[in-house]
């Protein structure tokens, strides 16, 4: 190479590094600013989560002492001490529940009281006026102290870590005070033990290059620090290059997106605290008498709603449900949603349906019969409007599910075969269970009016129903061709985008309302009529 080809090429990377490193240096100090902001509001959502939490604490102990105190049972008797415990058990922050006349406690969630135990001084009240002392030792179990809270003749305590039970980083203390200065918990206290005494200040800070937030609510302090808001002096740093701080930040970035990977729950952990938060909702996609137009119910399809607002569909954690033993609590959770959604609507109209999925797991135990059971006993609903819907996987083991099936049909559930043809049946299955209908899978749906090699299992699917007597509900309809096919083979329900998409409760009612003033109500009772 030349030398004035060498010159040019030197210039050339001299040009590059200096364009490539003011813009770093510009960026670097624009982070500087940026970080300093945003780790004060770090803070801040941190400090407001703590409050939260303890006001979500308090509120939820107050609500079942005051629940507890409704009660018409006799002090201390057997059926007063399970009602205490049922309290404590139903309550996600509440450990212990006691009795107390006189002052004195007489019983507790865990049975009778033997000794002589005071009720203890008041540190101070919240605002909602309930009475609260810290460092209790419990009288029936074996635990650390404990904070009490107080409504009337009952008290409740508390696991202290509780009021601060949210995930923070490694580098941040949290703590939790009442206004009058009492601390209730705290945690990482050799961080935090150092700035409870600036609980007065309202505003952020630095104390000795460590980040505070201060946050007053309700009678109540929040306090967070973080020690790895490190920030320099304006112009200690000048003469630094500046290049490093962009793999600088990238380490920074790199380390927090680890710490979150580490901190976020398995899927399987994820699932369980859903359904334990109940982030689960149910849509509804009516069922169509294809005949008539008749809408005779609806198909109840959960979804979850995650907590960070993502929707999730039902093949994208039915699978681990299953697999890990957790739908049987989603069925519940659609059984609840089902009554809570539409209770009142199936109570004045016996002549609307609702299907629910059940899995392999409930159909194997018939654990769902005793919930149905119960739930419809205080709803008020019928058994006949509820009808059932089992995959083919629910029929392996083919006495389990005769069993579970025929006290179904017996209660007055109708029972069908969901997504018919995707599994493995048998003929041999279907004769020998006590099923009232059969639904054919979208796939095969979607074959007619197409020449594919699976166009003719659609027809064949439809025959079996008919010789074995079952109703035969057809899935996924979209075009009229499709409804104007089945109809023709004498197909009797169906559901789908050409009648409706899957609605929320309250459209769903509506729509229910306006097809029955189009074409009249249907049947109160849809089931086989004669025994299997």
């Amino acid at each position: 190479m030349n030398p004035r080809r060498s010159r040019i090429v030197a210039l050339g990377l001299l040009l590059g590094l200096i364009g490539a490193t003011l813009p770093v240096a510009a960026m670097g100090w624009m982070s500087w600013q940026i970080a300093e902001r945003s780790a004060f509001s770090v803070l801040d959502g941190y400090a407001d989560t703590a409050l939260e939490r303890a006001s979500e604490t308090f509120n939820s102990a107050r609500l079942s002492l005051i629940k507890s105190g409704q009660s018409k049972l006799i002090p201390c008797t057997e059926e007063h001490v399970a009602m205490m415990r049922d309290e404590t058990i139903n309550s996600r922050f509440v450990d212990e529940i006691g009795y107390f006349s006189d002052g004195i406690l007489k019983c507790t969630s865990w049975g009778p009281v033997n000794q002589l135990i005071e009720r203890s001084h008041t540190d101070f009240m919240t605002i909602e006026g309930s009475l609260v002392t810290l460092r209790v030792k419990p009288a029936a179990s074996f635990q650390a102290e404990m904070t009490a809270i107080y409504v009337d003749n009952y008290g409740a305590l508390i696991n202290p870590g509780t009021f601060v039970d949210f995930s923070i980083k490694n580098e941040m203390g949290v703590a939790l005070l009442s206004q009058q200065g009492h601390l209730l918990s705290e945690r990482n206290h050799p961080l935090i033990k150092d700035f409870i005494k600036i609980v007065s200040l309202e505003e952020n800070g630095i104390k000795d290059s460590v980040a505070f937030s201060v946050k007053k609510r309700d009678g109540l302090i929040a306090l967070v620090a973080d020690d790895s808001a490190k920030f320099g002096q304006p112009g200690v740093k000048e003469l630094l290059i500046l290049v490093p701080v962009g793999a600088f930040i990238g380490v920074i970035l790199a380390g927090i997106v680890y710490w979150n990977a580490r901190q976020r729950l398995s899927p399987q952990a994820e699932l369980a605290l859903a359904i334990k938060r109940n982030e689960f909702f149910v849509h509804y996609q009516p069922i169509i008498d294809i005949k008539s137009g008749i809408c005779v119910g609806a198909e109840a399809l959960v979804r979850w709603r995650r907590a960070d607002g993502d929707i999730m569909r039902p093949d994208q954690f039915i699978p681990l449900a299953e697999e890990t033993g957790l739908i049987m609590a989603v069925t519940d959770l659609v059984v609840d949603h089902v009554i809570t959604d539409l209770g009142k609507v199936l109570v004045n109209d016996r002549t609307l349906h609702i299907a629910i999925n059940v899995s392999a797991a409930d159909i194997h135990s018939g654990r769902i019969m005793d919930t149905l059971d119960q739930k419809l006993k205080s709803s008020g609903l019928r058994a006949q409007q509820i009808w059932l819907e089992a995959t083919e996987r629910g029929f392996i083991d083919i006495n389990s599910a005769r069993s579970t099936l025929e006290r179904a049909r017996k209660a007055g559930h109708s029972v069908a075969i969901d997504d018919f043809g995707t599994g493995y049946s048998s003929l041999q299955y279907l004769q020998g269970l006590p099923l009232d209908a059969l639904k054919i899978d979208k796939s095969f749906v979607d074959t007619i009016c197409r020449d594919t090699a699976t166009s003719t299992v659609t027809l064949h699917i439809i025959q079996m129903a008919r010789e074995l007597g079952l109703f035969t509900v057809a899935e996924g309809i979209e075009t009229s061709e499709q409804a104007d096919f089945l109809k023709g083979e004498g197909v009797d329900y169906g559901q789908g985008w050409l009648y409706s998409k899957a609605l929320p409760a309250d459209e769903f009612i509506a729509y229910h309302h306006q097809n029955k003033l189009a074409f009249g109500n249907a049947s109160e009772v849809i089931q086989i009529a004669k025994s299997r």
